[in-house]
């Protein structure tokens, strides 16, 4: 079975958003071609509350899916649908927010705030869903403890087990990896899919041809082929797998829209500035931040 190699490798850059949140943003706008459909990579790696803990105050979201995990930490967050809660250690949100959403995201003081948001693009003929809300709590996540690893299924499929999600409109896997020092694992993929990884800790050699070992705080994508092949370093390695077919559409990007023309992401923003942004509620209750 062909091995994919690694095609790029990208390090992010510090960023503040929201309140004033400090961040790793690893996914951009430069990055959206290669990467597609996955729009976007925020990475939170932090022991100091004052990082975060402005938050990210009412704002709008649409033509998107973000997917919130947390490794460690503590986010109280709500919605215009009426969906209220805290995303706690292993736990994850997933908010598709369609035609239009608008939502908060709160952390907490904790010892460390550590984990990711993602922005998975919805295809043109989906940008209008319905939204929706999935909390996925750390008991629906299925862990399996293997020789040298342990595999946490987010979204999607490993192997014979099935996670509690894999996306309505975009078959995503999502695939928290914890590997002991000196061992391997890989992962059977589409070929047709992109697929790249996050590092968190520790490093690994993912190209069989070389034994060039990726630090921990990048990502890497990978060319085509059917398997992704790992090999830990001296101090193990915690990396996210994420897989999902392109979409291959146009993307027009502005803040926290995400549509394929110009003429609709005016649209999006006109509908915010008349209080006509979300479909279902009303808008004039929030105090938005954009």
């Amino acid at each position: 079975m062909s091995s994919r190699p690694v095609s790029k490798v990208i390090s992010g850059s510090v960023q503040h958003d929201g309140a004033g949140v400090k961040l790793l943003r690893v996914l951009t706008l430069s990055t959206v071609k290669e990467f597609d459909p996955f729009l976007m990579l925020d990475v939170f790696n932090s022991t100091d509350p004052d990082d975060y803990i402005k938050g990210f105050p009412w704002h709008p979201h649409r033509g998107i899916e973000t997917i919130t995990y947390l490794i460690n930490g503590r986010i109280e967050h709500g919605d215009s649908l009426g969906n209220k809660g805290t995303i706690e250690d292993g736990c994850c949100q997933w908010m598709t927010a369609g035609s239009g959403i608008i939502h908060k995201e709160m952390p907490k003081p904790s010892k460390k705030m550590f984990g990711f948001q993602l922005w998975l693009n919805l295809p043109a003929k989906d940008k209008m869903c319905t939204p929706m809300y999935h909390d996925i709590t750390r008991e629906m996540v299925p862990e399996i403890k293997e020789e040298g690893c342990t595999v946490k299924i987010i979204a999607g499929r490993y192997k014979n087990v099935s996670g509690v999600f894999k996306g309505d409109y975009v078959k995503t896997n999502i695939l928290d990896v914890d590997m002991s020092k000196n061992s391997d694992w890989s992962f059977e993929t589409n070929d047709k899919s992109t697929v790249f990884v996050y590092i968190f800790e520790g490093s690994g050699c993912f190209d069989e041809k070389n034994n060039n070992y990726i630090a921990e705080k990048n990502a890497v994508l990978f060319g085509s082929g059917r398997e992704l092949r790992v090999h830990s370093g001296d101090n193990g390695i915690r990396f996210i797998v994420f897989t999902g077919n392109p979409l291959e559409e146009p993307v027009a990007w502005g803040g926290p829209v995400v549509m394929n023309t110009k003429e609709e992401l005016e649209n999006a923003f006109k509908e915010i500035d008349n209080g006509n942004f979300i479909k279902t509620g009303n808008q004039n209750k929030y105090d938005l931040n954009l």
